[in-house]
C-alpha cells in the first residue's frame, strides 16, 4: 500500500511537471563557464528535474547501501548473541539436572524404604 502512495504522489508530481513545462515553452539563454546558448525553457525545466532525481537517487542509494551494511552486521551480532545465550541456558538446565548417580541413589533409598 506504501509503495502504490508514492507512485501515485511520484505520477501526480510528474503531471504537475509536465503541465509547467509545455506551458513555458519559450527559448531562455542559458550560462556555462565556457559560453552561453539559447534553449527552450521545457528542456531546461526538464533537464533540471531529470538531474535533481539523479541526485536523490544517488545519495539515496548510498544511505541503502549504508543501511544494510548496518543491518547485516547487527543480525551477525545478534546470532551471536543469541548462539551465546543458547550455550548459556543449556548449561544452566544441565547443572539444574541431578546427575545419575543421584538419581541413582535416590531410587535405592526408595526400594529400601518399602
Amino acid at each position: 500500500m506504501k509503495g502504490q502512495w508514492g507512485l501515485v504522489v511520484a505520477l501526480i508530481f510528474a503531471l504537475i511537471i509536465a503541465v509547467f513545462s509545455v506551458v513555458n515553452v519559450d527559448p531562455v539563454q542559458v550560462n556555462y563557464v565556457f559560453g552561453t546558448s539559447e534553449w527552450p525553457l521545457v528542456l531546461v525545466i526538464l533537464g533540471s528535474v531529470l538531474m535533481g532525481a539523479i541526485l536523490v537517487l544517488g545519495f539515496g542509494m548510498v544511505k541503502y547501501y549504508k543501511l544494510s551494511r548496518e543491518v547485516k552486521r547487527l543480525r551477525k551480532e545478534n546470532k551471536g548473541h543469541t548462539e551465546s545465550q543458547l550455550v548459556t541456558v543449556s548449561d544452566t538446565d544441565e547443572a539444574s539436572q541431578p546427575s545419575e548417580e543421584v538419581v541413582s541413589e535416590e531410587n535405592s533409598v526408595e526400594n529400601e524404604n518399602k
